[in-house]
């Protein structure tokens, strides 16, 4: 008899692992590297990283992923159970935070090319106005804080290594003004702009 799918898998995932034999080692993955806090290790390497991968779905379940991007730190641990990171300035549609306001379930893939190194972190976000909390990240709109659920290093075998050249000029940091987008002199988007914030 099978046993019943753990939180990490459910039964599509154990009818592939069944089907290549993989049941066993699954579980024994989950047994060694799954968590429900971040340990000295990981909290590092995230503190450490300029860019993730962040994963939503709408209401209906489709998915979208996006890149997040800032200067290394921007992604910053509250406690051992909690992350927070900035939302700066974007092209205005709002798919990712619109999806977690509909379905807080996120997922957030680090990946270190130049190591190699990779971290999945999945959870459940919320969307953050106050002051205080905005006001520690420079040039966020808002800030979501992820309850994390697990946390699960991932083998690196297939990431392609590089080198790391810069952090973007458009990278929000401590005294440093990042420049205007480009998109948004365009004519086909000027007389749709949002007003400038006021402050």
């Amino acid at each position: 008899m099978s046993a019943a799918p753990t939180p990490m898998y459910h039964a599509g995932a154990r009818h592939l692992q069944d089907a290549f034999d993989t049941r066993r080692l699954a579980d024994r993955l989950e047994q060694r590297l799954a968590r429900h806090a971040f340990n000295d290790d990981d909290a590092a390497f995230i503190a450490s990283q300029a860019m993730f991968m962040l994963a939503t779905a709408d209401a209906n379940g489709w998915p979208e992923c996006s890149y997040k991007g800032g200067a290394p730190g921007f992604v910053r641990l509250e406690d051992e159970r909690t992350l927070v990171f900035p939302s700066y300035d974007g092209n205005g549609m709002f798919r990712s935070l619109g999806n977690m306001l509909v379905n807080p379930r996120v997922g957030l893939l680090f990946i270190d090319f130049e190591k190699p190194r990779r971290l999945r972190v999945q959870g459940l976000a919320t969307l953050h106005y106050d002051l205080p909390l905005l006001a520690s990240f420079d040039g966020a709109q808002r800030v979501v804080r992820v309850a994390v659920e697990c946390i699960f290093p991932n083998c690196p075998r297939y990431i392609h290594p590089m080198k790391q050249m810069a952090v973007s000029e458009h990278a929000p940091r401590p005294g440093h003004t990042p420049p205007g987008a480009a998109w948004k002199s365009f004519e086909m988007f000027r007389d749709v702009l949002p007003e400038p914030a006021q402050p």
